[in-house]
């Protein structure tokens, strides 16, 4: 008899190639000790985690899927303050368009970061663009790199007081995201091989009533195909309703718990808050999906 596959999964993961404080090799191998069957790497806006991730060939028991996790521009009729994530799994990591996409917005995002430092500069507050620069391990610098800048200058207290305070729109620090329509987001990322996911939500539109059908029918009409029900924040009821929407518009349901490793200390791999506990089925099901996508 063949040895039955670990319990738990982990789709939804940031190392240092984005805002994560964890390696990728690091990552892989907390997966392992913690007995995780399944993990993929969804690091903001770029597939350089995932790419760094598959060189290190974890062992069988511990399946590693292809991710990444875009920033885009909700479609029109929704508003909302920050971005909308659309996950991407099994997407090719070498196909050039998406890899274009993904160059282009973290070249937006390399723009952003001395704008952010000059407003903070312009409200008495004494941070440099080295300071910032020095909290990035790899990749691009964002705002959580900022707000770590913040809290080692002994300004901020922790991250979600930098960014209550200087950070998040309405305040000093705030400058907005250039964010690829979702449309686009979701045609790369089917392009690439891959499945489109909602990421997160209850941060959506509507997100934790049922106006998110609304929301699901506009993105449904625009390909995408899964919904992350199970995430580290989402309330049990929270959880029953995602699942009866993917039931309602036929998608696939995934879940991670959105691991930073010490930026946001309360979510743990593979357990997010404590209590979150991943099926391996939902992993069966992501690799069916895309099997079948792929052999149509």
């Amino acid at each position: 008899m063949g040895v039955e596959p670990a319990g738990n999964i982990d789709l939804h993961i940031h190392t240092t190639a984005s805002d994560g404080t964890c390696t990728p090799s690091e990552i892989i191998q907390m997966a392992l000790e913690k007995g995780l069957g399944a993990i993929a790497i969804t690091d903001h806006d770029t597939l350089a985690g995932t790419r760094a991730a598959l060189a290190v060939q974890p062992p069988e028991r511990l399946k590693l899927l292809s991710g990444v996790e875009i920033s885009t521009a909700a479609p029109e009729g929704f508003p909302m303050a920050g971005s909308l994530h659309i996950l991407g799994y099994g997407v090719d990591v070498n196909d050039g368009p998406l890899e274009q996409a993904l160059v282009d917005l973290q070249h937006a995002r390399d723009e952003r970061i001395p704008k952010i430092v000059g407003l903070l500069n312009r409200a008495g507050l004494p941070i440099s663009i080295a300071d910032v620069m020095a909290m990035v391990v790899e990749g691009s610098a964002g705002r959580p790199h900022v707000a770590q800048a913040l809290i080692h200058a002994g300004i901020a207290r922790d991250v979600n007081d930098a960014f209550d305070r200087y950070l998040s729109k309405g305040q000093p620090g705030y400058v907005e995201k250039r964010r690829i329509p979702c449309r686009q987001a979701i045609a790369l990322i089917r392009a690439a091989g891959g499945i489109a996911v909602l990421a997160h939500p209850y941060l959506a539109p509507g997100g934790q009533s049922e106006a998110l059908a609304d929301l699901l029918a506009a993105l449904c009409d625009m390909g995408l195909q899964g919904i992350e029900a199970y995430y580290s924040r989402h309330t049990p009821a929270n959880v029953a309703l995602y699942l009866e929407m993917a039931r309602r518009f036929d998608l696939v349901v995934t879940g991670g718990s959105d691991f930073h490793g010490d930026l946001i200390p309360d979510i743990q791999l593979g357990s997010g808050q404590g209590d979150l506990s991943i099926p391996y089925s939902v992993y069966e099901a992501l690799v069916f999906k895309l099997a079948k996508q792929k052999a149509a």
